[in-house]
């Protein structure tokens, strides 16, 4: 999963340095070592004596170790001083930039995805854009903590960015400015005809407590009690495993939330309900989860476990099909390893590697006048480089969205606006709960 936890906290699982850092330790390499092993030292050699210009070990072996991880899958990684220092911004939540999470995808700066409210999101940024230049200079091939140091900068101050677009033919200037960053996980609200929405945009700690407090206040605030609810995952990228537990055994009070397996009998391990809270804390309310190209890793263990035990409706388009969990092992005091260690699988049993969550109804965004285009062109777990094979491998129809036209979905996004509809995903989803009258709809799938 996404590294949400904080690199300062305890009982993290250790590591052996197994690539030696100084040239006498290389030295020790001999003939009793394996073939491959030889072979690295060989070449380590003939750059050291033959290169062009001097190369410094440090580079050297830094290369070494960023291509052995670069061997096994996109979500394995070295992370040094820069790179914990902004897992740690991220994780307090507070600084002064775009409000944007992003990555590195073959030399190019991919957004995740604008995190709501931000000043990014405000400007019109959507997930699955390409930022090829800042205030007009080149950043492809750039470092991406390069690329984000520059983004970030003093609040009030503007910066340009050039934004390609899948689905768009031409590239385009969006002026952003910055603003200081506090990030909410968890904001809530109570629509028309007392139904609660919910959003989750990370899952980063105590996302459960205040999904918990959220229904609380949000009953209180009804005239009648809670008609219905609407958990909003769309666009969260992960987090926490803990936190996705949590919110899980919010809504279910008894059987498996999630397993995982990997190699060692410490990685393979299942979680189960009433373990974090007990009972349903909207016992009765019928839940409908929504979720996009954009909900990856944590987002897809909640929404897999209450569409497995038929507690929540699961709506929109098939998520991102990121199952595989991450482990931080420390090197030294400010190095170490994000490695994967297991697979994860939803209480039936489904791998979401690859394939990811696929939704009950399948509803488009139809607000959204790129929408469509970004989805022919959406990039997900399936689409990248050296990515984990499924174990199970699924039909090929189950992979691709439905083309057939749904006479629901033909209204276009300048009609929904003249109807002052301006998030049609919700919106349906909300109309749905309404005419449920209160009865759980996920039990009649």
């Amino acid at each position: 999963m996404k590294i949400a936890a904080s690199i300062r906290a305890a009982a993290l699982c250790t590591a052996v340095a197994l690539v030696p850092v100084t040239t006498s330790a290389l030295a020790q390499v001999d003939g009793r070592a394996s073939p491959e092993f030889a072979a690295l030292f060989a070449t380590y050699q003939r750059i050291k004596a033959s290169y062009v210009e001097p190369v410094e070990d440090d580079v050297l072996i830094r290369g070494a170790i960023d291509g052995m991880l670069a061997a096994l899958d996109p979500h394995s990684a070295y992370i040094d001083g820069a790179s914990l220092q902004r897992l740690n911004t991220m994780i307090d939540g507070n600084y002064q930039g775009l409000g944007i999470s992003v990555q590195g995808e073959d030399g190019a700066v991919k957004v995740v995805s604008p995190f709501r409210g931000s000043p990014a999101d405000q400007a019109g940024i959507k997930a699955g854009d390409y930022i090829t230049h800042i205030d007009g200079q080149l950043i492809f091939g750039l470092e991406l903590d390069e690329a984000v140091a520059q983004m970030r900068g003093p609040a009030g101050s503007d910066i340009e960015l050039t934004i390609f677009r899948p689905g768009r033919e031409d590239s385009f200037e969006v002026v952003v400015t910055r603003g200081l960053i506090e990030l909410e996980p968890v904001t809530w609200e109570l629509l028309e005809g007392d139904v609660g929405h919910i959003s989750i945009n990370e899952f980063s700690a105590d996302v459960g407590a205040d999904v918990r407090d959220a229904v609380r206040e949000l009953e209180d605030q009804s005239s009648a009690g809670l008609a219905g609810l609407v958990l909003d995952m769309r666009r969260n990228p992960g987090g926490s495993l803990d936190e996705a537990v949590a919110l899980s055994d919010l809504f279910l009070d008894g059987g498996q939330i999630v397993s995982q397996r990997g190699r060692s009998r410490r990685d393979t391990v299942a979680f189960d309900a009433e373990t974090v809270y007990r009972g349903d804390v909207a016992e009765g309310v019928p839940i409908v989860v929504l979720i996009d190209e954009g909900s990856a890793s944590a987002s897809e263990i909640v929404a897999g476990a209450l569409q497995d035990h038929r507690r929540a409706l699961v709506m929109g388009e098939r998520s991102f099909g990121k199952g595989s969990v991450q482990t931080l092992l420390p090197l030294t005091r400010d190095t170490a390893l994000k490695l994967t260690t297991a697979r994860y699988y939803t209480p039936s049993g489904r791998s979401v590697q690859e394939g990811g969550i696929a939704p009950d109804i399948r509803v488009p965004q139809l607000s959204d006048p790129d929408a469509e285009r970004r989805q022919r062109l959406a990039l997900r777990e399936s689409d990248l480089r050296g990515h984990l094979v499924g174990e199970i491998e699924a039909e090929d129809e189950s992979l691709m969205r439905d083309t057939l036209d749904d006479p629901r979905f033909q209204l276009t996004a300048a009609e929904l606006e003249e109807m002052g509809v301006e998030d049609f995903q919700l919106d349906y989803a909300v109309r749905t709960l309404r005419r449920t009258g209160g009865t759980n709809i996920a039990a009649r799938r």
